[in-house]
């Protein structure tokens, strides 16, 4: 069996992609209401506000995509009226972030998912998970699906096959590491080291 080697060049970070999804709406896992967690539908997005809890949810993992979007491209996909952006509230603070796109039909894509670094291990993100299965499934779609990546929280992937997700594709994704490209700042993510 040969095993084949793909190097990254300088500047660049390589993910292997997996993607996952369900067909039918599963039972909802236990959850934690935290004290004053609310979910919070946020119509017509504030650009900025958007790319503010993108960020800080995002940061570690480095999520950049939305943040090197101008601000037409940003705006119609956040502002389409079949994707719903959702804000996890706690004291009027946003903290977590969903994204739902229906523009496929009859699929919904879990486009982000997320809760900031405070609430990580707090069951916010169980309790956040069991609204996107309760919204995305009171639409009449037959397929919901997510993708995850080896950037990004190491218990992403088992948390969206307790879930109720199953993986189905596999790829690997070579891009510009955006601490070099001054997307994000350096001192993000220092579990994946800068090679530049």
């Amino acid at each position: 069996m040969s095993n084949d080697r793909i190097d990254v060049p300088p500047g660049k970070l390589a993910a292997v992609v997996t993607s996952l999804e369900m067909f039918s709406r599963p039972l909802l896992r236990p959850e934690h209401l935290g004290p004053d967690w609310h979910l919070q539908h946020v119509q017509q997005p504030d650009l900025g506000w958007f790319r503010d809890l993108f960020r800080r949810v995002g940061l570690n993992w480095l999520w950049f995509s939305r943040l090197q979007m101008s601000d037409t491209s940003l705006a119609s996909i956040i502002h389409h009226p079949a994707v719903s952006v959702y804000s996890l509230q706690i004291e009027e603070r946003d903290e977590g972030l969903l994204e739902l796109d229906f523009r496929e039909p009859d699929v919904c894509e879990l486009s982000f998912f997320g809760v900031t670094q405070e609430l990580i291990g707090t069951r916010a993100g169980r309790w956040l998970m069991n609204r996107a299965i309760e919204i995305a499934w009171s639409h009449p779609i037959r397929r919901f699906w997510v993708h995850t990546c080896t950037c990004d929280h190491p218990s992403a992937l088992p948390f969206y096959i307790r879930s109720g997700f199953t993986a189905f594709h596999r790829h690997i994704e070579i891009v510009s590491d955006p601490r070099v490209d001054g997307s994000l700042s350096r001192e993000d993510a220092p579990h994946i080291p800068i090679i530049s």
